[in-house]
């Protein structure tokens, strides 16, 4: 169906536009046992606890796209370390139709400073400790519990291996 067969047919549903991939970041800040999140205002996954993150600006490296995104969303400076994994997040309407996918690159942080403070499309932002995640009685994003345990992972195998 074209523009002209719109016109001339109006009503007939369009069919939707194809939804390319959109790369983002999630920041795993982790601190003496404890993993930072925040609950989300926006979808995908508003209202559910997840790690910050966002779209990677042009031109900017995903290293560089965490740590941003953490100030913006938590107020806590953060030092990325490495990538540890990438997820989908995929955002539906109420038929089931694909609106935005998300392919959310997980990026290993160190806390530097700072208090966690709600901003930007953050609701809340709080430390959990990675232990009592699956515990918890609140709604998370998924594989929040496997990325993070992951990162603790991850952080302790940085540690060693700079241990003489």
């Amino acid at each position: 169906m074209d523009e002209c067969d719109e016109l001339r047919n109006p009503g007939l549903p369009v069919p939707p536009a194809p939804v390319s991939p959109i790369a983002a970041v999630i920041g795993v800040v982790l601190r003496e046992g404890d993993v930072l999140l925040v609950r989300r205002a926006n979808p995908p996954d508003a209202g559910k606890w997840g790690f910050p993150g966002g779209k990677i600006e042009p031109g900017e490296s995903v290293q560089a796209a965490a740590a941003r995104e953490i100030a913006e969303e938590t107020g806590i400076a953060a030092r990325a370390l490495q990538v540890l994994t990438a997820v989908d997040a995929f955002d539906r309407d109420e038929q089931g139709q694909l609106l935005t996918h998300y392919v959310l690159i997980a990026v290993l942080c160190e806390w530097k400073s700072g208090v966690p403070q709600a901003a930007d499309d953050a609701l809340e932002a709080d430390w959990f400790a990675i232990g009592t995640l699956t515990s918890l009685d609140i709604a998370m994003s998924v594989n929040v519990v496997s990325v993070a345990s992951m990162a603790a992972k991850g952080r302790t195998s940085c540690r060693s291996s700079h241990r003489p």
